[in-house]
């Protein structure tokens, strides 16, 4: 069933965008109306992963808000880009120690086996 465009769509992607709050408030007045509601509302948030996710507010460059300080802001934005980086630089260089590390082992593997051979 697709739901592009259509109001249930709609529903669910403004109830995402206002976060798990709005969608355990939604899901209480569900048990308090109509249980059966509330229930269906509980079991789609954990089929959907939204119950256990941290998939809601999550920031991204596209909505970090603005200090108002323009200075500030770039320097900030140089700072986040920097750490970015060196993420990617230092998860590089752990696979790196994995990979000589496991080289070695296989190595010393190697040579006790023709020792006993």
């Amino acid at each position: 069933m697709k739901l592009d465009g259509t109001v249930p769509s709609q529903g669910i992607a403004w109830l995402d965008k206002q976060g798990k709050p709005a969608w355990l408030i939604l899901m209480v007045l569900g048990f308090i109306l109509f249980w059966p509601l509330g229930l269906l509302i509980l079991a789609y948030l954990i089929w959907s992963k939204r119950m256990f996710s941290n998939a809601f507010g999550r920031c991204t460059r596209s909505n970090r808000n603005s200090s108002g300080n323009s200075a500030f802001d770039r320097y900030k934005e140089e700072t986040l880009r920097r750490l970015e980086q060196e993420e990617v630089e230092f998860r590089a260089f752990l696979q790196r120690l994995r990979d000589a590390k496991d080289k070695a082992e296989f190595e010393h593997f190697l040579d006790e086996r023709s020792q006993k051979a």
